[in-house]
Order: structure tokens, then C-alpha cells, then sequence
């Protein structure tokens, strides 16, 4: 046990030296007022082209929540627009949010005028300028310097286009089959009649080559065209109805007069099952005008959007937030047609019965904030993302790690599917498939998929079950396409250990008790990279030695970050990992380094920028902390355990600085809804900080009042209000808070007290405060 000092107060000079912290993010809350709207509509604060420069990797088309189709502009960045280009090559139908590496944009389809000359997209591509562009939820406009206006909008499994031609009797609409963000490895066109076409696209990639998916499409035009063609390679064929190509420019043009009717709708159906999926899909959601689609979508976003209203804070900070939480609701996608059937990872077609499939899953990211956020936003949709997961592993012999469409692609390392599913289990999303999903994670967690499988899984699991680390073995040749837990031992280990203490917890709440025990124990594993001599995980070797540069900011072997920035990720044993550093006043000293506390103080926005953010893929050499990737999203809420809890709201605060109304408004990437979701979620003050399980840390809301909209099926009160009247940037400190009017001294919520609460409110104050101090305040160690 330690003795457990009270914060030491500051005068009002340190107060006043401090009160820019938030750099506008908050007003006064007195005269706070929620941003002018001329028409009510949350949808309407929401930037789509926010993250699309400076490498956020979002997309500015249009799509409905977790909808199978985000049809939206590519510009030649690999991951498809970047708002720093000029020229569009096609709008495509498939997209993700924050990817680091170039991905979908299958069928990319451009209207053009004149004689078709041009075959490859960067060639034939159209000169737009922002001026003429514009965008928000469901909804996407260019007018392109060819004289044409294009528009998109989306259902669940469309993406409906209106094109809107000069007078010309060649008015022409390309669909680029042989294109995409990744590598085409064969694609087929058919023209079916005057009106229809058909491709199947068979594509590979993700930052490499992987295991081949086929996505189906039909598009149908609202008018008959009056010529058409296809094009292999760099032939132009006119009258031509078929083509196919390998690894190959390959496409179809269908012509267009419109020199009395101007506009020409089109709807694109996809499919990854077969052309009879997309063809069922067509004639289910398509039919409808477009101006009738558009309204759909855009009804479904402020659904969505309403269940978040948020009052006070800036203009600034109120779209920065709504911008995050519709990005939160990107993905994952529908994978099924709407007759249920879906490609499962065993590359055979089946069909969901009483759920809907999902796909799409970028683990090693979600798992930390956006999981836990549509828990709480989306339960039903989460079930049936949970139960998707648990088809995986039944149809493949395995859980996914990072799966794009109906394949495992192997990126990022660890294990991740764990506190995704356990986290599932603690919000009372998996009732019936309990033990279903436990098994799954055992097997998982307790060996290593067959070597003619295409998952890794925990890929060094072999040495950590024997040695308690998966060691760190350079230029070890990859056994499978993807990353490589050999490649980031140090990382791998504390990744496997997280998983272990949070599948302890899913093992003894079903009464599997020895498994508890072996579970809790190896949850204790961060202890074996544990250096003495540096006071810092470090990597070891095959034969046990440590390895790498012995400075922590220097270090080998973590995976998109260094030691100083894995130094907090024990989410299950903070306690533990701060005994090994020498105790809380040591800890704190290391996290006040870390994060610039004195320079955050005195300047919080400038620091976030020069001294936190060196870049957006700067993950290597740097001691402070990285607000722009995974692993230390975390860190803020590490003085919740430390006994200084005000430092969180702090830190936490002039992260908030990072995220603004604009294209460079992302700080890194998105990574499927992942930095949107610990905005929204630091916004409101509640935040998971032990993933996988039901515990949920505290700090100062961004807002004065958060009425949060409950599913009363999961949560029987049906809403939560988070309040802390008078917030502003002075008085950002909580001097005490209350959960349905009962004292509340502990830092962290569980989802038990989600369920049973209407409200929690917080008092704030200019100076910290003992609120949350006590040793029995803190958030528990598992076990």
C-alpha cells in the first residue's frame, strides 16, 4: 500500500497562466451558446472533407451509416482523395475511412464529353476546383471544369449518381473496371441492354498483396444510352458488350445525347457474393430519384447525429465533434445482400439468419475507443458486428485480426480481435453466444492457426506461452502476407498480455475458473520485457537478452511507437506497471515529461502541434506523447490511477486542440473511426480506459450538457446526461461530481452504472481540486 498525497493547490496565477488551455475549444459558460443553425440540422455542422489532407485519409463521399457502398471522389492519393489535388479520375464505390495504405475504389466511374481517346484514369481525369465542391452526410457535389456538375448520394448497397451535361450529343459516363486504390488482379464487363451494366472486379491489396476478393456491381441508368462500348488495355471498342482483362486496363463507356434533357441518373448495386446479390440488391434499394435517395440518406445521418446532443462549447469545437461522431459511424460495413447471404472468409456463400454481416475490420485501432462508442451509440448494430466476428472464426477456423471485405489482410500485430469480443461480452451484447465466443477466444489465445491458413493470429505465440514474451527477431522472414509479431516483440507481448487480463475477466465471469487464473497470470507478462536498468519495456531476443538502443525514445521492436509511448498501455495492471517504474510520485514525473505538462500549460494548442505531433506517420524516435496514433490514446487518462486526475482533463483538453473544422482537422489517421471516436468520447468525458472489459474513466466534459440517447433493450433508463455547468476554459477542474445525485469520488463509471443512471453531473472550478485522489478513487486492476 502507498500513501496516497494530496494534490497541491495553485494560486491564481498558475490558474490564469493556464486558463488558454483549451484554445478556444471552450466558451464561457455563462453566454456558451449552441452554434447557429438555420435550419436545426446536426447534419449540418458536419465537414466531411475534414482529414482529407496532411495524410487523415478520409473520403468526402457519400455513404449512410455502416452502409456497404461510400462512393466518393479519387484524386490519384493511393488511399484515394486528397483535397491538396485538382483532378478527379472517377467516383468509386468503395472506401474506408483513415487508412494508411491504399484500399478499394473499386468501378470508378467519370462522366466525360467528346470522343473516347483515353483509357487510363490518370490520363482522362477531370480539373475541379473546391470552389465548385461540396459535401456533407450522405451527400457529395462537384462542378468539373468540363462543364459537367456530378452528384452522389448512397443507400445501404448503392451509390446513385446525377450527372448533369452541357448540351452534346456525346455525353459519356466511363466505368473503370480495370482501375482501382489497390491492385485489380481481373475484372469483367458486360453490357446487359440500353440501359444495364454488370462487372465482376477481382482485387488484392492493402499495404500487399493478399488472398484475393471479387466485388459484383450493376449500374442502371434512368434513360437509355444510344451508343456504347468497352476498352482492354488501350483499345477503344465500339458496340462491343463484353470484355474481360487480367491485371488490365478494362472498362465500359455508354453514350448519352443531351442536348435537350441534360441530367442522367445512375445507380450502382454491389455485391460480394454474385451478380444475382448485387442484381437483388438493385432492385430493393434502387428505383428511386435521386433527389429522393438523398433525402433518405441524409434523415438517416441526423438519426444517428441525435442521438448525441451536445449544448456550449464553440462553433469550432461543435462541428469539430459532430464531424468526429459521423465518422464514427462509417464503418464497419454491411457485408450481406439483402437476402442475408454473404462471402464468408472460407470464400463460400452463406446466409445471416437474425443478424445482419459486417466486415471490415481494422481491430488493432477500433478496439480502443470506437468498439466501446457504438456500444454504447449502436448496441444492436454492435451485436451484430460482435456476432459477424464469431462467424469468421466458425467458417475460416479462425478469429480475424485486420480483415478487409471477405479476407484477412495480417496488418498491425497483437491481438486485438480479444478486447474487441470481451468488450462486446461487458456491454451484454453477446446474450446466447457466450460461451460460443469464448471458446473462439481460447483457442485463440492458447495457440496459433495451421500454417496453410491465411491468419496469423498471435503469430509468436509459441515463445510467449513457453517464455512469457514474444521475443523480437529482425528480418525474420514472413511466414504469411502482413505484419509480423517477430517484428514488434515488445509490443506483441504487451498487446497479448492486455488481452490475457481481459479475457481473464470473460473466464471467471462464466465460471471457467482455472482458465481465470492462467489468464490473470499471464496478464502479468508486461513484467518480463520490463528493463531494470532503463526503467522501460524493451524488446528481447530469441535466446532472452534484452535488445535494441537501451534509450527508450530510441527503441526497437514496438510497432508504430516507441517505449516511452508502450510505456502506458497495462490498462490491466496500472497499478503494477506503476510500482515497476518506482511508485506515483516517479510516475508522475515520467507523465508530466511525457506530455510537456509545463509547456501544455502555458501554451496547450502549441504544444499539441510542436512538441507532440512531428508528423503523421512520425512514430519512431521521440519521447513524448503521439495524440495521432493507437498506442497511447490511453495515456491522458493514466493520472486517473496516479492520483492526480485534473492532469487527465488537462492533457486531454489540448488534445481536443488537434481536431478542427478543416482539411488538416484529423490528427493522423483516421483508421476506421478511431480518432473521431476518442474525440467524441474525451468530448463528453467518459472514456474506456480499460478496453475489453466495462470500465469507463472521467474527466472534464468539452460541453456544459451531453444528452446521450440510450437503446432502452441494453440500457432500461433509455438516456444519460453528462453536465458541468459553467465549464469553460478557466474552469475546467472538477471539484466534484455526482452520479443520479449521489457523491461520485471514484474516476471511473462501469456499465452497470451507464444502465442504471439518468445522469451524471460535474461541479468545476479555476484550481484543482482532491476530487478523485484517493487510492480507492482509482480505476482497479483486473484480477
Amino acid at each position: 500500500m502507498h500513501r496516497i498525497p494530496r494534490p497541491r493547490l495553485r494560486g491564481p496565477a498558475a490558474a490564469l497562466a493556464a486558463a488558454a488551455l483549451l484554445g478556444g475549444v471552450l466558451t464561457t459558460g455563462a453566454t456558451a451558446q449552441a452554434a447557429p443553425r438555420t435550419n436545426g440540422r446536426l447534419t449540418d455542422l458536419v465537414n466531411p472533407f475534414i482529414g482529407t489532407q496532411n495524410e487523415g485519409n478520409t473520403y468526402p463521399g457519400a455513404s449512410v451509416p455502416f452502409g456497404m457502398v461510400q462512393l466518393s471522389p479519387d484524386t490519384g492519393h493511393n488511399t484515394g482523395y486528397d483535397y491538396g489535388e485538382n483532378h478527379i479520375r472517377g467516383f468509386s464505390s468503395v472506401h474506408l475511412s483513415g487508412v494508411g495504405c491504399g484500399l478499394g475504389g473499386d468501378l470508378p466511374t467519370l462522366p466525360t464529353t467528346g470522343d473516347i481517346t483515353e483509357t487510363d484514369y490518370a490520363k482522362y481525369a477531370a480539373e475541379f476546383s473546391h470552389d465548385d465542391e461540396k459535401a456533407s452526410p450522405g451527400y457529395y457535389k462537384v462542378g468539373l471544369k468540363t462543364g459537367i456538375e456530378a452528384e452522389l448520394t448512397a443507400t445501404q448497397r448503392t451509390g446513385v449518381q446525377r450527372y448533369t451535361f452541357p448540351a452534346t450529343d456525346k455525353a459519356n459516363v466511363l466505368l473503370n473496371a480495370g482501375q482501382s486504390l489497390h491492385r485489380t488482379l481481373s475484372s469483367e464487363v458486360e453490357i446487359l441492354d440500353n440501359r444495364t451494366v454488370r462487372t465482376a472486379i477481382k482485387g488484392s491489396g492493402f499495404c500487399q498483396d493478399t488472398k484475393a476478393y471479387t466485388v459484383y456491381t450493376v449500374t442502371h441508368f434512368d434513360r437509355p444510352f444510344t451508343t456504347s462500348g468497352t476498352w482492354n488495355g488501350g483499345t477503344v471498342t465500339e458496340g462491343s458488350k463484353k470484355s474481360s482483362a487480367t491485371d488490365a486496363r478494362n472498362g465500359a463507356w455508354l453514350r448519352f445525347d443531351t442536348s435537350k434533357d441534360r441530367t442522367v441518373e445512375a445507380t450502382t448495386a454491389l455485391s460480394y457474393v454474385d451478380a444475382k446479390g448485387a442484381a437483388l440488391n438493385l432492385r430493393a434499394e434502387g428505383g428511386r430519384s435521386f433527389d429522393r435517395v438523398e433525402r433518405a440518406a441524409q434523415r438517416s445521418w441526423e438519426d444517428r447525429l441525435e442521438g448525441v446532443k451536445a449544448q456550449g462549447g464553440s462553433d469550432e469545437l461543435r462541428r469539430t465533434f459532430y464531424s468526429s461522431l459521423y465518422r464514427s459511424f462509417l464503418a464497419p460495413n454491411v457485408g450481406s445482400d439483402v437476402d442475408g447471404r454473404y462471402t464468408g472468409w472460407d470464400q463460400k456463400k452463406h446466409r445471416a439468419k437474425d443478424f445482419t454481416y459486417y466486415q471490415n475490420w481494422s481491430l488493432w485501432d477500433t478496439y480502443r475507443t470506437q468498439a466501446q462508442l457504438l456500444s454504447l451509440l449502436a448496441p444492436r448494430e454492435s451485436r451484430d458486428m460482435a456476432i459477424s466476428v464469431l462467424r469468421i472464426d466458425a467458417e475460416s477456423g479462425w478469429l480475424p485480426k485486420w480483415g478487409y471485405g471477405t479476407v484477412e489482410t495480417n496488418i498491425m500485430t497483437g491481438d486485438p480481435v480479444t478486447p474487441f469480443l470481451t468488450n462486446a461480452y461487458q456491454q451484454g451484447l453477446l446474450k446466447g453466444y457466450e460461451e460460443e465466443a469464448y471458446r473462439a477466444l481460447k483457442k485463440n489465445a492458447d495457440g496459433v492457426p495451421a500454417t496453410d491458413s491465411a491468419p496469423v493470429g498471435r503469430e509468436a505465440n509459441v515463445e510467449y506461452l513457453k517464455d512469457g514474451y514474444a521475443p523480437y527477431i529482425k528480418d525474420r522472414p514472413h511466414a504469411k502476407p502482413g505484419d509480423s509479431d517477430y517484428d514488434h516483440g515488445a509490443s506483441a507481448t504487451l498487446e497479448y498480455a492486455l488481452s490475457d487480463g481481459m479475457l481473464a475477466e470473460m473466464a471467471r465471469d462464466l465460471g471457467h475458473d482455472a482458465d481465470a487464473a492462467r489468464y490473470d497470470a499471464r496478464a502479468q507478462n508486461y513484467r518480463k520485457i520490463f528493463d531494470p536498468s532503463t526503467g522501460f519495456f524493451r524488446a528481447r531476443d530469441a535466446s532472452g537478452a534484452f535488445t535494441g538502443p537501451a534509450d527508450p525514445a530510441q527503441s526497437e521492436g514496438f510497432h508504430e511507437g516507441t517505449s516511452w509511448q508502450y510505456q502506458w498501455m497495462v490498462p490491466q495492471d496500472i497499478p503494477g506497471m506503476v510500482d515497476l517504474i518506482g511508485g506515483k510520485d516517479a510516475a508522475n514525473q515520467r507523465l508530466d515529461s511525457f506530455f510537456a505538462y509545463d509547456k501544455l500549460l502555458a501554451d496547450p494548442a502549441k504544444t499539441a502541434r510542436e512538441v507532440w505531433v512531428n508528423g503523421p506517420y512520425a512514430y519512431y524516435n521521440a519521447d513524448k506523447y503521439n495524440p495521432q496514433n493507437e498506442p497511447d490514446l490511453i495515456a491522458p487518462y493514466t493520472y486517473l490511477s496516479t492520483g492526480q486526475p485534473w492532469k487527465t482533463t488537462d492533457v486531454v483538453h489540448a488534445a481536443l486542440t488537434l481536431f478542427t473544422n478543416g482539411p488538416t482537422g484529423m490528427t493522423g489517421n483516421d483508421d476506421l473511426g478511431t480518432m473521431s471516436a476518442w474525440m467524441v468520447l474525451s468530448s463528453i468525458g467518459v472514456f474506456p480506459v480499460q478496453p475489453g472489459t466495462d470500465t469507463w474513466g472521467l474527466s472534464t466534459p468539452a460541453f456544459e450538457r451531453v444528452d446521450i440517447k440510450l437503446d432502452r433493450r441494453y440500457y432500461p433508463r433509455g438516456s444519460l446526461t453528462v453536465s458541468a455547468p459553467g465549464a469553460s476554459d478557466t474552469d475546467r477542474y472538477i471539484q466534484s461530481a455526482r452520479l443520479d445525485g449521489a457523491q461520485q469520488s471514484r474516476t471511473y463509471l462501469t456499465t452497470d452504472d451507464i444502465r442504471s443512471a439518468r445522469s451524471l453531473s460535474f461541479t468545476v472550478g479555476s484550481e484543482p481540486s482532491a476530487w478523485g485522489t484517493a487510492p480507492e478513487d482509482a480505476p482497479p486492476a483486473l484480477g
